[in-house]
Protein backbone atom coordinates (compact mmCIF):
# COMPACT_ATOMS: atom_id res chain seq x y z
CA UNK A 1 0.00 0.00 0.00
CA UNK A 2 2.82 2.38 0.87
CA UNK A 3 4.41 1.55 -2.48
CA UNK A 4 1.20 2.48 -4.29
CA UNK A 5 0.93 5.78 -2.41
CA UNK A 6 4.56 6.60 -3.12
CA UNK A 7 4.19 5.76 -6.81
CA UNK A 8 1.05 7.88 -6.98
CA UNK A 9 2.85 10.78 -5.34
CA UNK A 10 5.82 10.40 -7.69
CA UNK A 11 3.56 10.32 -10.74
CA UNK A 12 1.81 13.50 -9.67
CA UNK A 13 5.12 15.26 -9.03
CA UNK A 14 6.68 14.11 -12.30
CA UNK A 15 3.51 14.92 -14.21
CA UNK A 16 3.46 18.43 -12.77
CA UNK A 17 7.15 19.00 -13.47
CA UNK A 18 6.69 17.83 -17.07
CA UNK A 19 3.76 20.21 -17.55
CA UNK A 20 5.68 23.01 -15.90
CA UNK A 21 8.71 22.46 -18.13
CA UNK A 22 6.54 22.05 -21.23
CA UNK A 23 4.82 25.34 -20.44
CA UNK A 24 8.18 27.04 -20.24
CA UNK A 25 9.96 25.19 -23.06
CA UNK A 26 11.01 28.49 -24.62
CA UNK A 27 12.75 29.76 -21.50
CA UNK A 28 16.41 30.73 -21.72
CA UNK A 29 19.05 32.63 -19.82
CA UNK A 30 17.80 35.76 -21.61
CA UNK A 31 14.11 35.10 -20.87
CA UNK A 32 13.94 32.58 -17.99
CA UNK A 33 10.30 33.42 -17.19
CA UNK A 34 9.01 32.82 -20.71
CA UNK A 35 5.58 31.23 -20.25
CA UNK A 36 5.04 32.66 -16.77
CA UNK A 37 1.95 34.88 -16.48
CA UNK A 38 1.60 37.76 -14.01
CA UNK A 39 -1.47 39.81 -13.17
CA UNK A 40 -0.46 43.13 -11.64
CA UNK A 41 -3.07 45.04 -9.62
CA UNK A 42 -0.47 47.35 -8.03
CA UNK A 43 0.11 51.05 -8.62
CA UNK A 44 2.92 53.47 -7.83
CA UNK A 45 6.44 52.05 -7.89
CA UNK A 46 7.16 49.11 -5.55
CA UNK A 47 4.67 46.58 -6.97
CA UNK A 48 4.84 47.81 -10.56
CA UNK A 49 8.65 47.79 -10.63
CA UNK A 50 8.60 44.19 -9.37
CA UNK A 51 6.19 43.32 -12.20
CA UNK A 52 8.40 45.15 -14.68
CA UNK A 53 11.39 43.03 -13.67
CA UNK A 54 9.29 39.91 -14.22
CA UNK A 55 8.40 41.21 -17.69
CA UNK A 56 12.05 41.85 -18.53
CA UNK A 57 12.79 38.25 -17.59
CA UNK A 58 10.22 37.12 -20.16
CA UNK A 59 6.97 36.87 -18.21
CA UNK A 60 3.69 38.07 -19.68
CA UNK A 61 2.55 40.81 -17.29
CA UNK A 62 -0.99 42.16 -17.48
CA UNK A 63 -1.40 45.46 -15.66
CA UNK A 64 -4.89 46.06 -14.28
CA UNK A 65 -5.60 49.80 -14.23
CA UNK A 66 -8.56 51.81 -12.93
CA UNK A 67 -10.47 54.10 -15.27
CA UNK A 68 -8.20 57.07 -14.51
CA UNK A 69 -5.07 54.93 -14.65
CA UNK A 70 -2.26 54.08 -12.27
CA UNK A 71 -1.68 57.23 -10.21
CA UNK A 72 2.05 56.99 -11.01
CA UNK A 73 1.19 58.18 -14.53
CA UNK A 74 0.53 61.65 -13.12
CA UNK A 75 3.23 61.70 -10.43
CA UNK A 76 5.61 64.57 -11.12
CA UNK A 77 5.90 66.00 -14.63
CA UNK A 78 3.48 64.39 -17.07
CA UNK A 79 4.42 63.53 -20.66
CA UNK A 80 1.29 62.39 -22.45
CA UNK A 81 -0.01 59.42 -20.44
CA UNK A 82 3.29 58.85 -18.65
CA UNK A 83 5.73 60.23 -16.10
CA UNK A 84 9.25 59.05 -15.31
CA UNK A 85 7.69 56.92 -12.56
CA UNK A 86 5.26 55.07 -14.83
CA UNK A 87 7.79 54.52 -17.62
CA UNK A 88 10.44 52.98 -15.38
CA UNK A 89 7.98 50.74 -13.53
CA UNK A 90 5.95 49.38 -16.45
CA UNK A 91 8.23 48.51 -19.35
CA UNK A 92 7.11 45.38 -21.16
CA UNK A 93 3.62 45.12 -19.67
CA UNK A 94 0.16 45.00 -21.18
CA UNK A 95 -2.44 47.44 -19.85
CA UNK A 96 -6.16 46.78 -19.44
CA UNK A 97 -8.63 49.23 -17.88
CA UNK A 98 -11.10 47.53 -15.55
CA UNK A 99 -13.52 48.98 -13.01
CA UNK A 100 -12.85 46.77 -10.01
CA UNK A 101 -15.94 48.11 -8.24
CA UNK A 102 -18.19 46.88 -11.03
CA UNK A 103 -19.14 43.34 -10.03
CA UNK A 104 -19.37 42.29 -13.68
CA UNK A 105 -15.60 42.69 -13.94
CA UNK A 106 -14.88 39.83 -11.56
CA UNK A 107 -15.54 36.94 -13.99
CA UNK A 108 -13.20 38.60 -16.50
CA UNK A 109 -10.40 38.99 -14.00
CA UNK A 110 -10.96 35.51 -12.58
CA UNK A 111 -10.34 34.14 -16.07
CA UNK A 112 -6.97 35.89 -16.15
CA UNK A 113 -6.14 34.85 -12.58
CA UNK A 114 -6.97 31.22 -13.32
CA UNK A 115 -4.27 31.22 -16.01
CA UNK A 116 -1.74 33.27 -14.02
CA UNK A 117 1.25 32.18 -11.98
CA UNK A 118 1.76 35.43 -10.04
CA UNK A 119 -0.67 37.95 -8.54
CA UNK A 120 0.66 41.34 -7.34
CA UNK A 121 -1.29 43.84 -5.25
CA UNK A 122 -0.25 46.93 -3.31
CA UNK A 123 -3.40 48.22 -1.62
CA UNK A 124 -3.65 49.13 2.05
CA UNK A 125 -4.58 46.13 4.25
CA UNK A 126 -8.26 45.25 3.88
CA UNK A 127 -8.87 47.01 0.56
CA UNK A 128 -8.11 44.05 -1.68
CA UNK A 129 -10.52 41.87 0.31
CA UNK A 130 -13.31 44.44 -0.07
CA UNK A 131 -12.69 44.38 -3.82
CA UNK A 132 -12.98 40.59 -3.79
CA UNK A 133 -9.41 39.60 -4.66
CA UNK A 134 -7.98 38.45 -1.33
CA UNK A 135 -5.79 35.35 -1.22
CA UNK A 136 -8.36 33.20 0.57
CA UNK A 137 -10.70 33.52 -2.41
CA UNK A 138 -8.12 33.45 -5.18
CA UNK A 139 -6.40 30.29 -3.96
CA UNK A 140 -9.68 28.54 -4.76
CA UNK A 141 -9.73 30.10 -8.23
CA UNK A 142 -6.10 29.07 -8.81
CA UNK A 143 -4.53 26.79 -6.16
CA UNK A 144 -1.02 27.19 -7.62
CA UNK A 145 -1.11 31.00 -7.51
CA UNK A 146 1.81 32.85 -5.93
CA UNK A 147 0.20 35.91 -4.36
CA UNK A 148 2.34 38.96 -3.54
CA UNK A 149 0.91 41.57 -1.19
CA UNK A 150 2.87 44.83 -0.73
CA UNK A 151 1.98 47.37 1.95
CA UNK A 152 3.52 50.44 3.56
CA UNK A 153 3.78 49.51 7.23
CA UNK A 154 2.90 45.81 7.05
CA UNK A 155 -0.34 43.84 7.28
CA UNK A 156 -0.57 44.03 11.09
CA UNK A 157 0.10 46.45 13.93
CA UNK A 158 -1.17 49.91 14.94
CA UNK A 159 0.18 51.62 11.79
CA UNK A 160 -0.81 48.99 9.24
CA UNK A 161 -3.74 50.96 7.83
CA UNK A 162 -1.79 54.21 7.50
CA UNK A 163 -1.02 55.32 3.91
CA UNK A 164 2.72 55.36 3.28
CA UNK A 165 4.81 56.44 0.32
CA UNK A 166 8.59 56.41 0.17
CA UNK A 167 9.22 59.80 1.89
CA UNK A 168 7.09 58.73 4.87
CA UNK A 169 9.22 55.61 5.32
CA UNK A 170 12.40 57.66 4.96
CA UNK A 171 11.22 59.64 7.97
CA UNK A 172 9.89 56.74 10.05
CA UNK A 173 12.78 54.31 9.67
CA UNK A 174 15.55 56.71 10.70
CA UNK A 175 17.00 57.36 7.25
CA UNK A 176 15.98 61.00 7.09
CA UNK A 177 17.39 61.82 10.53
CA UNK A 178 20.90 61.29 9.18
CA UNK A 179 20.42 62.63 5.67
CA UNK A 180 21.31 66.19 6.60
CA UNK A 181 23.03 68.92 4.67
CA UNK A 182 25.07 71.86 5.97
CA UNK A 183 21.77 73.38 7.19
CA UNK A 184 21.45 70.46 9.66
CA UNK A 185 17.86 69.90 8.50
CA UNK A 186 16.73 66.30 7.84
CA UNK A 187 16.06 65.85 4.12
CA UNK A 188 14.39 63.16 2.06
CA UNK A 189 16.35 61.79 -0.86
CA UNK A 190 14.54 62.27 -4.19
CA UNK A 191 15.68 58.75 -5.14
CA UNK A 192 12.73 56.57 -4.16
CA UNK A 193 15.11 54.14 -2.57
CA UNK A 194 12.68 52.17 -0.38
CA UNK A 195 10.11 51.62 -3.13
CA UNK A 196 12.86 50.27 -5.35
CA UNK A 197 14.33 48.14 -2.55
CA UNK A 198 10.88 46.68 -1.84
CA UNK A 199 10.52 45.77 -5.52
CA UNK A 200 13.92 44.04 -5.53
CA UNK A 201 13.21 42.04 -2.36
CA UNK A 202 9.77 41.12 -3.72
CA UNK A 203 11.22 39.92 -7.02
CA UNK A 204 13.71 37.77 -5.15
CA UNK A 205 10.88 36.25 -3.08
CA UNK A 206 8.84 35.51 -6.19
CA UNK A 207 11.85 33.90 -7.89
CA UNK A 208 12.47 31.63 -4.90
CA UNK A 209 8.77 30.76 -4.71
CA UNK A 210 8.57 29.84 -8.39
CA UNK A 211 11.51 27.50 -7.93
CA UNK A 212 10.03 25.91 -4.78
CA UNK A 213 6.59 25.58 -6.40
CA UNK A 214 7.90 22.86 -8.71
CA UNK A 215 7.66 20.45 -5.77
CA UNK A 216 4.70 22.06 -4.03
CA UNK A 217 1.04 21.18 -4.46
CA UNK A 218 -0.18 24.72 -3.77
CA UNK A 219 0.95 28.28 -4.28
CA UNK A 220 1.61 30.67 -1.42
CA UNK A 221 0.98 34.18 -0.16
CA UNK A 222 3.97 36.51 0.21
CA UNK A 223 3.66 39.61 2.39
CA UNK A 224 6.26 42.36 2.21
CA UNK A 225 6.22 46.03 3.24
CA UNK A 226 8.17 49.17 2.46
CA UNK A 227 9.01 49.36 6.16
CA UNK A 228 10.62 45.91 6.16
CA UNK A 229 12.57 46.66 2.99
CA UNK A 230 13.69 50.03 4.39
CA UNK A 231 14.98 48.35 7.55
CA UNK A 232 16.73 45.56 5.65
CA UNK A 233 18.51 47.78 3.15
CA UNK A 234 19.70 50.01 6.00
CA UNK A 235 20.77 47.06 8.15
CA UNK A 236 24.44 48.04 8.56
CA UNK A 237 23.71 51.66 9.41
CA UNK A 238 20.65 50.71 11.48
CA UNK A 239 22.73 48.41 13.66
CA UNK A 240 25.67 50.77 14.05
CA UNK A 241 23.32 53.70 14.65
CA UNK A 242 21.55 51.83 17.41
CA UNK A 243 24.81 50.74 19.03
CA UNK A 244 26.85 53.89 18.54
CA UNK A 245 24.49 56.81 18.03
CA UNK A 246 24.50 59.52 15.35
CA UNK A 247 26.46 58.96 12.18
CA UNK A 248 30.13 59.82 11.91
CA UNK A 249 32.39 58.94 9.01
CA UNK A 250 33.77 55.42 9.21
CA UNK A 251 37.10 56.79 8.03
CA UNK A 252 38.87 60.13 7.79
CA UNK A 253 39.45 62.25 5.85
CA UNK A 254 36.24 61.44 4.00
CA UNK A 255 33.24 63.37 2.79
CA UNK A 256 32.05 65.92 0.27
CA UNK A 257 34.14 69.07 -0.02
CA UNK A 258 33.58 72.34 -1.87
CA UNK A 259 36.04 73.26 -4.57
CA UNK A 260 36.56 76.50 -6.47
CA UNK A 261 33.83 75.57 -8.97
CA UNK A 262 31.85 72.69 -7.49
CA UNK A 263 32.09 69.70 -5.14
CA UNK A 264 34.20 66.56 -4.83
CA UNK A 265 33.73 63.38 -2.80
CA UNK A 266 36.75 61.63 -1.31
CA UNK A 267 37.19 58.61 0.92
CA UNK A 268 40.41 57.56 2.65
CA UNK A 269 40.27 54.34 4.69
CA UNK A 270 43.53 52.43 4.95
CA UNK A 271 46.87 53.84 6.16
CA UNK A 272 48.55 53.46 2.77
CA UNK A 273 45.64 55.44 1.25
CA UNK A 274 46.24 58.25 3.74
CA UNK A 275 49.91 58.29 2.79
CA UNK A 276 48.96 58.50 -0.89
CA UNK A 277 46.60 61.37 -0.12
CA UNK A 278 49.30 63.23 1.81
CA UNK A 279 51.81 62.76 -1.00
CA UNK A 280 49.24 63.97 -3.53
CA UNK A 281 48.39 67.22 -1.72
CA UNK A 282 51.84 67.91 -0.24
CA UNK A 283 51.05 66.97 3.36
CA UNK A 284 54.26 65.07 4.05
CA UNK A 285 54.38 66.53 7.57
CA UNK A 286 51.17 64.64 8.42
CA UNK A 287 52.37 61.19 7.31
CA UNK A 288 54.04 60.41 10.65
CA UNK A 289 51.85 62.68 12.79
CA UNK A 290 50.65 60.60 15.76
CA UNK A 291 47.20 62.17 15.51
CA UNK A 292 46.79 60.56 12.08
CA UNK A 293 48.83 57.37 12.47
CA UNK A 294 45.84 55.06 11.83
CA UNK A 295 42.15 55.30 11.01
CA UNK A 296 41.05 55.14 14.66
CA UNK A 297 43.21 58.18 15.49
CA UNK A 298 42.23 60.00 12.31
CA UNK A 299 38.56 59.56 13.21
CA UNK A 300 39.24 61.10 16.65
CA UNK A 301 40.67 64.12 14.87
CA UNK A 302 38.17 64.19 12.01
CA UNK A 303 37.13 67.81 12.63
CA UNK A 304 40.72 69.00 12.28
CA UNK A 305 41.37 66.93 9.16
CA UNK A 306 38.11 67.95 7.49
CA UNK A 307 38.79 71.64 8.07
CA UNK A 308 42.28 71.30 6.61
CA UNK A 309 41.00 69.41 3.56
CA UNK A 310 38.32 72.02 2.97
CA UNK A 311 40.81 74.92 3.19
CA UNK A 312 42.95 73.10 0.64
CA UNK A 313 40.24 72.09 -1.84
CA UNK A 314 38.58 75.49 -2.10
CA UNK A 315 41.74 76.85 -3.72
CA UNK A 316 41.44 74.84 -6.97
CA UNK A 317 38.77 73.65 -9.38
CA UNK A 318 37.17 70.21 -9.13
CA UNK A 319 38.91 68.79 -12.21
CA UNK A 320 42.30 69.76 -10.80
CA UNK A 321 41.71 67.75 -7.65
CA UNK A 322 40.09 64.87 -9.52
CA UNK A 323 43.05 64.50 -11.88
CA UNK A 324 45.60 64.83 -9.08
CA UNK A 325 43.92 62.29 -6.78
CA UNK A 326 43.36 59.88 -9.67
CA UNK A 327 47.09 60.03 -10.39
CA UNK A 328 47.85 59.01 -6.80
CA UNK A 329 45.06 56.37 -6.74
CA UNK A 330 43.05 58.08 -4.02
CA UNK A 331 39.32 57.30 -4.14
CA UNK A 332 37.46 60.38 -5.31
CA UNK A 333 34.83 61.58 -7.73
CA UNK A 334 33.33 64.81 -8.90
CA UNK A 335 29.75 65.45 -7.74
CA UNK A 336 27.89 65.32 -11.06
CA UNK A 337 24.40 66.05 -12.30
CA UNK A 338 22.38 63.29 -13.95
CA UNK A 339 23.06 64.85 -17.35
CA UNK A 340 26.79 64.77 -16.67
CA UNK A 341 26.57 61.16 -15.53
CA UNK A 342 24.65 60.09 -18.64
CA UNK A 343 27.18 61.88 -20.88
CA UNK A 344 30.25 60.42 -19.14
CA UNK A 345 32.66 58.22 -21.06
CA UNK A 346 32.38 55.41 -18.47
CA UNK A 347 28.59 55.37 -18.82
CA UNK A 348 28.95 55.15 -22.59
CA UNK A 349 31.61 52.44 -22.36
CA UNK A 350 29.24 50.18 -20.41
CA UNK A 351 26.28 50.98 -22.65
CA UNK A 352 24.45 51.82 -19.45
CA UNK A 353 21.72 53.99 -20.96
CA UNK A 354 19.10 52.97 -23.53
CA UNK A 355 17.21 55.77 -25.29
CA UNK A 356 13.62 54.60 -25.50
CA UNK A 357 10.59 56.26 -27.09
CA UNK A 358 7.37 55.69 -25.16
CA UNK A 359 3.71 55.75 -26.26
CA UNK A 360 2.02 59.19 -26.06
CA UNK A 361 5.06 60.95 -24.56
CA UNK A 362 6.75 62.32 -27.65
CA UNK A 363 10.09 61.84 -25.90
CA UNK A 364 13.08 59.54 -26.01
CA UNK A 365 13.81 58.57 -22.40
CA UNK A 366 17.27 57.77 -21.01
CA UNK A 367 16.39 54.46 -19.35
CA UNK A 368 19.18 52.64 -17.46
CA UNK A 369 19.68 49.07 -18.64
CA UNK A 370 18.91 46.58 -15.89
CA UNK A 371 22.13 45.17 -14.39
CA UNK A 372 23.07 41.73 -15.69
CA UNK A 373 20.29 41.59 -18.27
CA UNK A 374 20.13 42.05 -22.04
CA UNK A 375 20.13 45.67 -23.08
CA UNK A 376 16.83 47.39 -23.70
CA UNK A 377 16.14 48.25 -27.35
CA UNK A 378 13.85 50.93 -28.74
CA UNK A 379 12.25 48.55 -31.23
CA UNK A 380 11.57 45.84 -28.62
CA UNK A 381 8.08 45.53 -27.11
CA UNK A 382 9.62 44.78 -23.71
CA UNK A 383 11.12 48.28 -23.79
CA UNK A 384 7.73 50.00 -24.03
CA UNK A 385 5.54 51.06 -21.11
CA UNK A 386 1.95 50.72 -22.32
CA UNK A 387 -0.40 53.62 -22.81
CA UNK A 388 -3.50 53.54 -20.63
CA UNK A 389 -5.68 50.56 -21.60
CA UNK A 390 -3.61 49.90 -24.72
CA UNK A 391 -4.20 46.14 -24.62
CA UNK A 392 -7.76 45.96 -23.26
CA UNK A 393 -9.37 44.51 -26.39
CA UNK A 394 -6.40 42.26 -27.18
CA UNK A 395 -6.51 40.69 -23.71
CA UNK A 396 -10.28 40.17 -23.83
CA UNK A 397 -10.09 38.55 -27.27
CA UNK A 398 -7.39 36.21 -25.95
CA UNK A 399 -9.88 35.24 -23.24
CA UNK A 400 -12.31 34.25 -26.05
CA UNK A 401 -14.72 37.14 -25.56
CA UNK A 402 -16.57 38.12 -28.76
CA UNK A 403 -16.75 41.62 -30.21
CA UNK A 404 -20.36 41.90 -29.02
CA UNK A 405 -19.41 40.89 -25.49
CA UNK A 406 -16.56 43.41 -25.48
CA UNK A 407 -18.98 46.09 -26.72
CA UNK A 408 -21.37 45.23 -23.89
CA UNK A 409 -18.54 45.49 -21.35
CA UNK A 410 -17.76 48.96 -22.70
CA UNK A 411 -21.41 50.02 -22.64
CA UNK A 412 -21.77 48.75 -19.07
CA UNK A 413 -18.53 50.54 -18.07
CA UNK A 414 -16.95 47.30 -16.90
CA UNK A 415 -13.91 48.19 -19.02
CA UNK A 416 -12.69 51.22 -20.91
Amino acid sequence: MLTNIWCSFCCISIDYIQKFCSKRNKMSYQKPYKGIKVIDFSQGVAGPYCGMLMAQHGAEVIKIEPVDGDWARSLGQEYGEHSAFSVAANLGKKSIIVDLKNKKSQPILDKIIKKSDIFIEGFRPGVIKRLGYDYDRLKNVNPKLIYLSISGFGQYGPMSYKPAMDPVLQAFTGFMSENKGPDDIPHRTPVIIFDMATALYATQLISASLYARINEEFGRKIEISLMEAAAAIQSIRLMSGYMEGPYTHASSPSGTFKTKDGWIQIIVVKNHEFIKFCNAVGWKKYINDKRFINNAERRKHEVILSKEVQKLFIEEKTDYWKNLLDKFEVQNEKVQSYKEFIASEQTKALGLIAWLRQPTTGKAWPVPNIPGMSRLADDDISSKAPSLGQHTKEILKNLDYTDNQIKNFLDEKVIK
